[in-house]
């Protein structure tokens, strides 16, 4: 008798204990009797009936997140795998249609990404799609806070975190950018060349107009030395054919020296005699004597071309007026 009611005992605490449960926090618990629905149970130390209800399943109320890959393709035909996360939690107030309505929330949602996905990015261009992923991601929220709050879900927020396309796409963007890179770089480097060759152009422009400028002075002060030292040997009784010869022997024997002095010269000067020098000045004299003859006979001859230049009639009077003769 004792042992029968110690054990009966025991069943009765078993039982008295199994009333209670807890629930804990951001979560929910359906408690059905009987198989139908009773009561949606908070946070907390909870209270059922033994035997007659029964826990049938826990919800959680945190945000969780779901990721999925999809395969589609763009509007110019690229083959791209994107991964969209969706952030979403239960709301406490619809519990009752979250755990009921839905037996698996997670293939819904991905089924809503999938649909979203596949309609909206074959509508753009492979660039387009990294500018616009947010537009994307906005659409697919748009559209699963649409479907799924029916369904007792919130829909916290979409993210498209990874676009990937063909590994030949992407050596090929790359290729592509590269090559951009370097067209930009060789403009700059042949802007920066034309700039050189421009400022090297001006310096070499004017080196050579200093180069001219001095050389001209020099034959200046040359030109007006020399004629000082025909006017010196004038003044001492020597005329000026005579001071000429002597100033082309001394400007020979100069050069002689300047080619003599400098060591490592290969210049070959010849004739070398002073008489080469001397005869050099009478056919340059020679020279300029029949230049200035054959100037003077082109002015005299174009001024008889231009005398004996008929006169033109005027219009209307042919017949009448006679060409003048030169008179």
């Amino acid at each position: 008798m004792n042992t029968a009611l110690i054990i009966l005992l025991v069943f009765g605490f078993f039982i008295f204990m199994s009333s209670f449960f807890t629930v804990k926090q951001q979560s929910s618990v359906v408690i059905e009797r009987f198989g139908k629905f009773l009561s949606v149970r908070n946070s907390g130390l909870q209270l059922k009936i033994p035997i007659v209800d029964r826990i049938a399943g826990r919800v959680n109320l945190k945000i969780q997140q779901l990721d999925v890959i999809i395969e589609t393709k763009t509007k110019d035909n690229v083959f791209i795998k994107m991964k969209v996360s969706v952030q979403f939690k239960v709301i406490q107030e619809k519990v009752y249609d979250a755990f009921y309505k839905l037996e698996y929330p997670h293939d819904q949602i991905t089924a809503y990404v999938f649909d979203v996905v596949r309609a909206e990015v074959p509508k753009l261009k492979l660039d387009d799609v990294f500018e616009r992923k947010d537009d994307i991601a906005i659409a697919v929220k748009r559209e699963l806070n649409e479907a799924m709050t029916t369904y007792g879900y919130d829909i916290i927020n979409t993210l498209v975190t990874d676009i990937d396309p063909d590994i030949q796409v992407k050596n090929a963007m790359n290729r592509i950018n590269a090559a951009d890179r370097e067209k930009t770089a060789a403009e700059f480097e042949a802007e920066s060349s034309r700039i050189r060759i421009v400022a090297k152009a001006k310096a070499e422009a004017e080196s050579k107009r200093l180069q001219g400028q001095g050389i001209a002075d020099q034959r200046r002060e040359i030109a007006r030395g020399l004629v000082e030292s025909v006017e010196v040997l004038n003044n001492v009784g020597i005329n000026s054919q005579e001071a000429s010869a002597l100033i082309v022997v001394t400007q020979h024997y100069d050069t002689l020296q300047a080619i003599g002095a400098d060591a490592n010269s290969n210049l070959i000067l010849l004739p070398n005699s002073p008489q080469a020098g001397s005869d050099m000045l009478n056919n340059m004299v020679a020279s300029f004597t029949a230049s200035n003859q054959v100037g003077e006979m082109m002015k005299k001859n174009n001024k008889k071309v231009e005398k004996t230049k008929p006169i033109q009639p005027q219009s209307g009077y042919e017949d009448d007026i006679q060409p003048d003769v030169q008179q």
